[in-house]
């Protein structure tokens, strides 16, 4: 397809949409594929890989359908404040400084050891790959494909349109280092008793193995906050999105042309004209109108379909050309991220430093669906707060990644590398610092463990 049209997005929706669908049924049916919990998007990701243009090219994609991330990546980070709940900062510190210290470190290190990696190893042994080049490791791995296709879209606004396939095959890789390696840490785990609670895959309720919900457990999507006679309560919604992400990248155009050179991602003026958005929703008193649930539907919607997207759009020539440095890249973040498994999660929390460590695992490789997935094995009933904790810290996580995202490439196109890891490792270092100062470091607790073979 060379001219798009509006029929040439229907055709892309409509197969990246039915693809979507095989991958539930996959996923419903398919034993071997509910013990690697793999979500159907990236079911569905594998297959339009195998059958798109770089495949055995029997999709009729059209050639903007790798650009869709871009997009629906402002979509998600739009998403985020907007129904947002009024939550008051100093309880949230109160309640939740270690999973936010540890949720810090975690995109500290990752996103700085990554680059630093990068510039130092990879960058010296492989002397014509780009100086960005260590990024992908926390876009992908940490971040998954949500960021990076923000990364990609922001590099390739700098010139370097490969990093977008190769965030993407970060991140799938990503996804199978999660899931593998977290199964061989809970075995491990179990083993040496460091689990609060008994559990194994087999405990696990059918619908986090199928992705099936059985009626009695189903729960509301949302509630309808107007009247249909006026406008559908989804059209609302999906009419707030749309205008927020229309603005943002009229902004970003606006920007472009004030101040050449520069270039600003689109998700990162989205979720600051979102922000601006929910503040005039609440100062009007009509935030009430607008439901949190059907926001995070909208976003985790756009979710699926990146994911999905994202996947079946990896250019596999790209991948195979940077295919040594992305290896050892990828070795150095498995060992990473085991290390900040290994040592920092049970010097900075306090109780139930294995199941929080272990989320972290599922994130820090994977994705936070892949860190509660993992979660529920070694606490089926969720007793540690683990999820509760992430969901609020991760409210003074945001800025960070938007700063990340923002500015690390700016700041690799105009010759500053060094900045950006050096800075998020010294922050890293800061935090651990500080925990040590206060005498916070190493003071978790000996938990009692049920596991038999532990006593």
């Amino acid at each position: 397809m060379n001219d798009f049209s509006i029929w040439s997005l229907m055709i892309d929706i409509s197969l990246i949409s039915g693809l979507l669908l095989v991958g539930t049924i996959l996923r419903a049916k398919i034993t071997w594929i509910q013990s690697l919990f793999l979500p159907a998007s990236i079911i569905a990701g594998f297959i339009g890989l195998a059958l798109g243009p770089s495949g055995v090219n029997i999709l009729p994609f059209s050639d903007q359908f790798s650009a869709y991330p871009g997009l629906l990546i402002a979509v998600i980070f739009a998403s985020i404040p907007i129904g947002a709940a009024k939550i008051k900062i100093g309880e949230i510190i109160g309640r939740v400084r270690e999973m936010w210290s540890y949720s810090m470190l975690l995109t500290l290190l990752m996103w700085g050891g990554g680059a630093l990696f990068g510039l130092l190893v990879i960058g010296q042994m492989f002397t014509d790959l780009p100086s960005g080049f260590g990024l992908i490791l926390g876009a992908g791995f940490l971040g998954g494909h949500g960021t990076a296709a923000a990364i990609g879209e922001a590099f390739s606004l700098h010139g370097w349109e490969e990093a977008m396939s190769l965030g993407m095959t970060a991140a799938t890789i990503g996804i199978l280092v999660a899931v593998l390696g977290g199964i061989l840490i809970v075995k491990r785990g179990t083993e040496k008793g460091h689990t609060q609670f008994i559990s194994s895959f087999k405990d696990l309720p059918s619908d986090m193995r199928s992705g099936l919900i059985k009626t009695d457990d189903r729960s509301s999507m949302g509630n309808e906050t107007v009247s249909s006679s006026s406008i559908d309560p989804l059209v609302l919604h999906l009419s707030i999105i749309a205008f927020v992400v229309g603005l943002s990248y009229w902004i970003t155009q606006v920007l472009g042309s004030l101040i050449p050179g520069i270039a600003v991602p689109l998700l990162s003026i989205a979720f600051v004209v979102a922000l601006i958005f929910q503040f005039s929703l609440r100062k009007a008193k009509a935030d009430s109108y607008v439901d949190q649930r059907v926001m995070n539907r909208i976003g985790g919607s756009a979710t699926d379909y990146l994911v999905a997207i994202g996947i079946a759009s990896i250019n596999v020539t790209v991948v195979m050309d940077y295919a040594l440095p992305l290896i050892l890249l990828f070795v150095f973040g498995i060992i990473w991220a085991y290390l900040i498994f290994k040592f920092i999660g049970p010097n900075i929390f306090k109780d139930f430093w294995f199941e929080k460590s272990l989320f972290g695992w599922g994130w820090s490789t994977g994705t936070v669906a892949m860190g509660l997935s993992l979660l529920r094995i070694v606490d089926p009933e969720l007793k540690s707060k683990t999820s509760d904790d992430y969901a609020l810290s991760y409210i003074g996580m945001v800025p960070v990644e938007i700063i990340i995202i923002t500015f690390a490439p700016i700041l690799v196109s105009i010759g500053l590398p060094w900045v950006m890891p050096i800075t998020l490792l010294v922050v890293g270092v800061a935090i651990i610092a500080a925990y040590k100062y206060f005498g916070l470091w190493g003071s978790s607790v000996k938990e009692k463990t049920y596991n038999k073979k532990a006593s």
